[in-house]
């Protein structure tokens, strides 16, 4: 018998009342009425899983996301149901509770992501979203799911490397911390049996025990020796489904293809058909420029920013024309595009921003079109005073492992990259400044030549990876 239906021998049977009902619902839906009420409508099923929000980490950019971004669409979301949010302040707070000029608290975060949701429902008109986060991207996924009512707009939330237990849990190492397990913000997200958000599917992707920021020992927070109070498990969710993906450092927990396809399985419900990313001959590219003050990156638009691009010699890196391909200024809203390119073309980006370095960044070739082709600054580094010239390998979405990867600039492995865990994410070396010549990055499969310039002019060189 069915909870809340009762039998009755003196009363009309159940199947006779059901059979009562099925003969009186069509006159009830062409007369639209039942007692003199609206006929309520059944809410339609969503055809097709939600759309997708990426949410960045600490200091960053949605820029990381574009090769997670391609693999989505080279399985079959469409580009409008792909989207990534940009901090205005992507940097936390010293201490959470104490406002710090150009940084963000963990609620500033928190009710940023809570407004970019709202939109993004509203362009789709979808009820619900799935969330996807690197680092400190899912604290906020997090709090808006426990604090901020989001559990109502969420199907489904991953998080990437996130550092859920903290990546101390101290009083006195990092105090007041958002990433410190034994203060107010975790604290609050921690309490209880569990980790789990009622209604949402969680899931959390972890490394074993290569990543920076979940390590027994205070190494990479300025405590070598000293004791973190958490372990190699500190970014995963209690009662959630973890994912283990061994060698994989902090980063590409996040932006790896094999994060991809646990992410993507986890929110389709299928695996990907494909790991690798489908070329477009005449990828269409554009961003913002964005600004760095105060020693700190913002993802504030930069207005009256210059900047240009060149194809350059995929060996040498010597322009193939003195003219620009683009020549543009930005505007308030800091976009320097659009730009169609090609897929089998190197490109030297030029920004000029007031008060900073020209930089000149190489970047691989751009497999798709995107529209989160981000640029920043360059700032020169103490290191780099009396250089004649200064050239920068730079790896966003991951860090150099020694011995895990090949990697060289100039043919060497650059100063200050550590051995064991992966931790640092660029290195770089000074040259003279003349005669100017090719210095060569490598990473794996990726090559990136690059040219020279004079840092007494004012100019410093970016070899990025795009893996």
């Amino acid at each position: 018998m069915s909870k809340g239906l009762r039998s009755s021998k003196k009363g009309p049977t159940r199947r006779a009342l059901l059979g009562g009902a099925a003969m009186l619902a069509p006159m009830l839906a062409l007369s639209g009425k039942a007692f003199g009420q609206p006929v309520p409508r059944r809410p339609q099923p969503e055809v097709g899983p939600p759309p997708v929000v990426f949410v960045h980490g600490n200091g960053d950019s949605s820029a990381l996301w574009i090769n997670n971004l391609w693999r989505f669409e080279a399985n079959g979301y469409k580009r409008n149901q792909l989207f990534a949010i940009d901090f205005i302040y992507p940097n936390a707070r010293s201490d959470d509770a104490k406002p710090q000029p150009l940084r963000s608290s963990a609620e500033d975060q928190m009710k940023e992501l809570s407004g970019f949701v709202l939109q993004v429902l509203k362009a789709t008109r979808r009820r619900k979203v799935a969330l996807v986060g690197s680092s400190r991207g899912g604290n906020a996924i997090r709090a808006l799911l426990k604090n901020g009512g989001g559990a109502d707009l969420v199907s489904h939330a991953v998080l990437c490397g996130t550092p859920n237990k903290g990546i101390v849990i101290s009083d006195s190492l990092l105090p007041g911390s958002e990433f410190n397990g034994a203060f107010p913000f975790l604290k609050g997200l921690n309490d209880g049996p569990d980790d789990l958000i009622r209604g949402v599917e969680m899931m959390a992707i972890r490394s074993d025990s290569n990543d920076k920021y979940s390590q027994p020992d205070g190494r990479f927070i300025g405590a070598p020796g000293k004791p973190t109070g958490v372990g190699y498990d500190a970014s995963e969710l209690r009662g959630a489904r973890n994912v283990i993906l061994d060698g994989l450092d902090h980063r590409e927990v996040a932006f790896h293809k094999l994060a991809f396809a646990a992410m993507f399985e986890h929110i389709t419900g299928k695996p990907p058909g494909s790991m690798f990313i489908a070329q477009e001959p005449l990828p269409i590219l554009n961003g913002k420029v964005t600004g760095f003050s105060e020693g700190t990156y913002t993802n504030i638009p930069v207005a009256g920013a210059e900047v240009e691009i060149f194809e350059v010699d995929a060996k040498t890196g010597e322009r193939k024309s003195a003219v620009a391909l683009l020549r543009k200024t930005t505007g308030e809203d800091g976009v320097w595009g659009p730009f169609v390119g090609r897929s089998d073309s190197h490109y030297e980006f030029v920004l000029r921003v007031a008060g900073l370095p020209t930089t000149h960044t190489y970047r691989s070739p751009f497999l798709r079109s995107s529209d989160v082709v981000h640029l920043r600054p360059q700032p020169f580094g103490k290191a780099d005073e009396g250089a004649g010239a200064v050239t920068l390998m730079s790896r966003p979405r991951g860090y150099f492992g020694v011995g895990r990867d090949k990697f060289s600039l100039d043919g060497k492995v650059p100063p200050g990259i550590n051995d064991g865990v992966p931790g640092a994410s660029t290195g770089r070396l000074a040259f003279d400044a003349v005669p100017p010549r090719t210095v060569t990055a490598v990473f794996n499969n990726e090559t990136i030549p690059t040219r020279t310039w004079p840092a007494r002019d004012g100019h410093i060189v970016v070899a990025e990876f795009l893996n």
